[in-house]
C-alpha cells in the first residue's frame, strides 16, 4: 500500500470541476483508492463525485491518498500531482 498526504491547494477546494478530474483520473487505476480527510478522519472511495462531494472539502484541507493494487505507486503519484497542481485553477 502506497500513501501520501497533502493539502487542498486551489482557493474553491474541491468543487465540482476538480471532484469530477479528480473521480475520472481515479477511475483509470485498477487499485482501490481511499481519501481520507486528516482531520475528521473520513474515509471515502475516490472514484465516486458523490463520495467526493459530500465531503466539503476546503482550501487547506490536509489529505491523503492511498491505493493498493497493480498500479498503486502510479495512483497516488498522479492524484497527488493533480492536487499539488491546484487543478489547473
Amino acid at each position: 500500500m502506497i500513501t501520501q498526504t497533502t493539502a487542498i491547494r486551489n482557493e474553491q477546494g474541491f468543487h465540482l470541476r476538480p471532484a469530477q478530474m479528480f473521480t475520472e483520473l481515479a477511475n483509470k487505476f485498477e487499485s482501490e483508492i481511499t481519501l481520507t480527510v486528516s482531520s475528521e478522519d473520513d474515509k471515502i472511495n475516490p472514484k465516486s463525485i458523490l463520495n467526493l462531494m459530500s465531503l466539503g472539502i476546503g482550501k487547506g484541507t490536509a489529505v491523503t491518498i492511498s491505493a493498493e493494487g497493480p498500479d498503486e505507486a502510479q495512483a497516488v503519484a498522479e492524484l497527488i500531482a493533480m492536487i499539488e497542481s491546484g487543478f489547473g485553477e
